[in-house]
């Protein structure tokens, strides 16, 4: 089968090679894999940034995994013998990261526990859009910023694979919702359902005035000592964090001593691998009240120029990778 692999870090060190097609344990579930999608996580994988990662992972010169990809769509073609949630022919999606990733590729391996079925009004290359990306926005939202009918919530980088979805996840909530990002993305942020959008080229949501009980911040540029003056009292900042040391820094020691005096938190999300979570986004796709939005799709043969296009930074949505396509295309 066909695989991106991965030896080296950086970007330009990726290659895609012919790879043996594994084989199910007792315990596992064989994936035909139709999509896949770059996540955050992939980025660090590949390009071993931020340098922290490495000394964690003690993996200092090469990945620690060969072949990234964490994000899958694709129908069941073999089960190990003690599978007893799915079956093949089944269409399912899942996040990989805590269980090898390996997404970018043919065909995958994994446990039943981190698989759901896929939303059935969604095509393959849609659902591949979602379960990092949601998963991170409901868990951020509902778990970590405890969000409330009615709440004033604000969401910055809002266009980007987890913001749109954390525009829409608010909605869901009832909450009052005001969406940051640049002028070229106001109208598709509008179109997701923000009450409000700013663009952060004409004007700063720290200095208008408005103030927010719930502010959760993807990519977020913006030191935490200034995002206190945009919250109420007892507000949350949620944040996904990095990317960064002194970001980091910022979050996890200054916030929660600056923010304390005046009964506010800073919540960096950690995001947990929930089956139950994956089917409860899976009802709400197919109740028609969330969509994916995807900002490009590229063939399995490109997924280096996937990788590339998605560091830079300026997707709108999600950057999806069909497996299914033609490759030569």
């Amino acid at each position: 089968m066909k695989a991106l692999v991965c030896t080296k870090y950086g970007l330009d060190k990726l290659k895609i090679e012919d790879v043996p097609k594994p084989i199910p344990g007792e315990n596992q579930v064989l994936i035909k894999i139709c999509a896949s999608s770059v996540t955050t996580q992939d980025m660090v994988l590949i390009t071993g940034k931020p340098f922290f990662v490495r000394l964690m992972t003690r993996n200092l010169l090469r990945p620690k995994l060969r072949t990234p990809g964490s994000d899958m769509t694709g129908q069941v073609e073999a089960i190990g013998r003690n599978i007893k949630q799915f079956k093949p022919g089944d269409e399912v999606y899942a996040n990989l990261s805590e269980c090898g990733f390996g997404s970018f590729a043919e065909y995958v391996c994994v446990p039943e526990n981190v698989l759901a079925l896929k939303p059935t009004n969604l095509s393959f290359e849609e659902a591949a859009a979602v379960p990092e990306a949601a998963l991170v926005a409901l868990q951020g939202l509902r778990d970590f910023g405890k969000i409330q009918k009615k709440q004033k919530v604000l969401i910055y980088s809002a266009s980007g694979g987890i913001g749109t979805f954390a525009v829409q996840f608010a909605k869901y909530y009832g909450a009052e919702v005001t969406g940051v990002c640049s002028t070229r993305n106001l109208d598709l942020i509008r179109s997701l359902g923000a009450d409000y959008v700013i663009d952060y080229t004409k004007e700063d949501f720290i200095k208008n005035g408005q103030r927010y009980n719930l502010v959760m911040a993807v990519r977020n540029t913006r030191p935490v000592w200034a995002i206190k003056r945009a919250l109420v009292h007892g507000g949350i900042y949620v944040s996904t964090a990095g990317p960064s040391i002194s970001r980091l820094f910022q979050e996890f020691f200054i916030g929660p001593q600056i923010f304390k005096d005046e009964d506010k938190k800073v919540k960096v999300i950690a995001t947990k691998l929930s089956q139950h979570d994956l089917m409860f986004i899976k009802e709400l796709f197919e109740s028609g009240k969330v969509k994916p939005v995807i900002d490009r799709s590229f063939p399995l043969l490109k997924t280096p120029e996937a990788v590339r296009y998605y560091g830079k930074g300026h997707a709108r949505g999600k950057v999806v990778i069909s497996i299914g396509r033609d490759n030569n295309n």
